[in-house]
């Protein structure tokens, strides 16, 4: 049964329908669950120990579709048509599988496999022509009968057809062969960036992609569409790169950078978002009322010093409440006047937040010796709006704000970080990033059990209350819930069903982190 009456062009190397090779997981998923009356049923694969380094896979179980995403950039890489029956397809306004060939195509079906797509002829005379011989996959001896698969490349895009094993001749041209009574119809069909399959699937997940992250900027109408977020490098000193997919470097500076900065680099915010909240104030740190206020990032390196009681809340769920557009997360009776002017400028599309604040002083580096080399470019001015805070998000699969935000990918300075240049990127465990910044400002503590005192991780819970968008709460015994059923923890990721639990936030001067279960860096923040 088909679902869809429109059929789906086929572009080879490039993408099928709006589904294009490059695009992001976060706007492929957003534009699929905007149409639940076409794609009813979307199920995602991956694995809970390293999402961020095994692919992501999205089924679309009622259109017979399968997409592959790569793990560290969440980009997709392959297109699957594993059912003809489900969608209509396309190539140059010719039907891929006529109507008249699907009762055909299913009476096969009964018969031998599964398989439902074109004939050979079909494809080779009305569709895509002569091409090269393919290569053929030897059946598993196990199973009977023994049916092995002919794969048929062209540029961009490859058929699988079943072929009989005994049918199967190293010395006969493969035509003659799909030609045959012994081979069927197209099992499946696989859309990719490449000469043939046998060379896509070499790097499947790591080929440069050719198209943007964004369906925007893949569409006509591009013009004035902001650049998309490459890579974003935390250089220490409030100093942030933002490296362009065409356009030149962004160079953010906390403290320096307004909000007419953003809008003219970045584009508008998706939504601004606004919220008072009082419950981490009581973390923020003593050191501030002391003499030495402007060393303490260097005397307490795991304190929570840049997160003030307004925004930390924000840090987690600014997301949450800002869908409604500007001024989110404003409570009816308030005035808005008499609302304080900081606020979130939510980037979903670039998968960062930047908070928008009055200058709060210089920014700690990311060292001992860079925090008190240089100084900034620019007196700071408490009579303006300025930068204050960045947000990465990294859209983990399994966590609670999943593709809530597109994955960000960012770096730190190494000059500034290891004598042996070693690269801390958003894909590094924690563990290991932690340890990395445990031994730079290792000389700083005054003792062992100083340093072991401040680098304690604070347990962010997102799933408690009727309102888990809004859920702050930091409880100790992270794993007291272990030995429960189930069914009685289906809950501690929120609306979205089990995930992977609560999070951990761990400081170090200027950066903040949101560690998941399983070693996985959810968001980093840096002040």
């Amino acid at each position: 049964m088909v679902l869809s009456q429109l059929p789906l062009q086929v572009v080879p190397g490039k993408g099928l329908g709006f589904l294009l090779l490059g695009a992001s997981l976060h706007e492929i998923l957003t534009r699929l669950k905007a149409q639940p009356h076409v794609y009813p049923s979307i199920d995602i694969s991956y694995s809970p120990n390293e999402p961020l380094v095994a692919p992501v896979i999205l089924t679309l179980p009622q259109n017979g579709i399968r997409l592959r995403f790569d793990g560290p950039d969440q980009r997709l890489r392959l297109i699957e048509v594993l059912d003809f029956t489900k969608t209509l397809l396309s190539y140059k306004n010719v039907e891929i599988l006529k109507l008249s060939e699907l009762s055909e195509s299913l009476q096969q079906t009964k018969v031998f496999s599964k398989s439902t797509g074109p004939a050979f002829r079909h494809v080779y005379h009305r569709l895509f022509g002569p091409t090269f011989p393919g290569e053929y996959l030897p059946p598993d001896r196990s199973a009977q009968p023994l049916t092995g698969t002919y794969v048929l490349s062209y540029p961009g895009l490859a058929f699988s057809f079943p072929l009989q094993d005994t049918a199967w001749s190293g010395n006969q041209d493969f035509v003659s062969l799909l030609s045959s009574s012994a081979a069927l119809p197209a099992q499946s069909l696989t859309i990719f960036n490449g000469s043939s399959w046998k060379d896509a699937r070499q790097d499947l997940y790591t080929r440069a992609c050719q198209h943007p992250r964004s369906l925007t900027l893949s569409g006509r109408g591009r013009e004035g569409v902001p650049d998309e977020i490459e890579l974003v490098k935390v250089c220490g000193r409030g100093q942030i790169e933002m490296f362009r997919r065409s356009s030149p470097t962004f160079r953010l500076m906390l403290g320096e950078t307004t909000p007419q900065d953003l809008v003219a680099e970045l584009g508008p915010p998706d939504a601004i978002y606004r919220k008072n909240d009082r419950r981490l104030s009581i973390h923020k740190t003593r050191a501030r009322s002391r003499s030495d206020q402007q060393t303490s990032f260097a005397s307490s390196p795991g304190r929570f010093d840049g997160l003030s009681d307004t925004d930390h809340s924000s840090v987690i769920t600014s997301a949450d409440e800002s869908d409604s557009g500007d001024d989110a997360g404003i409570a009816p009776h308030v005035n808005k006047r008499e609302m304080p002017p900081e606020c979130f400028y939510n980037y979903f599309h670039h998968g960062f937040d930047l908070f928008i604040s009055y200058p709060a002083g210089p920014s700690p580096g990311l060292t001992p010796s860079h925090a008190d080399s240089g100084e900034s470019t620019r007196e700071p001015s408490a009579s303006h709006l300025v930068v204050t805070k960045v947000l990465l998000h990294a859209n983990v699969p399994g966590s609670y704000p999943f593709n809530r935000y597109r994955r960000s990918r960012w770096v730190l300075d190494a000059q500034h970080i290891t004598d042996s240049g070693a690269i801390l990127t958003s894909e590094t465990p924690f563990s290991i990033l932690s340890q990395c910044l445990r031994e730079v400002w290792r000389d700083t503590y005054t003792n062992t059990q100083e340093e072991k005192s401040l680098q304690r991780g604070m347990v962010l819970n997102r799933g408690w209350g009727n309102s888990p968008s809004s859920s702050c709460e930091l409880i100790g015994g992270w794993e007291e819930s272990a030995d429960l059923p189930k069914k009685e923890r289906a809950g501690t990721a929120g609306d979205s069903g089990p995930g992977l639990g609560n999070t951990e936030l761990f400081g170090f001067p200027g950066l903040l982190f949101e560690v998941l279960k399983n070693d996985a860096i959810g968001c980093v923040t840096i002040y």
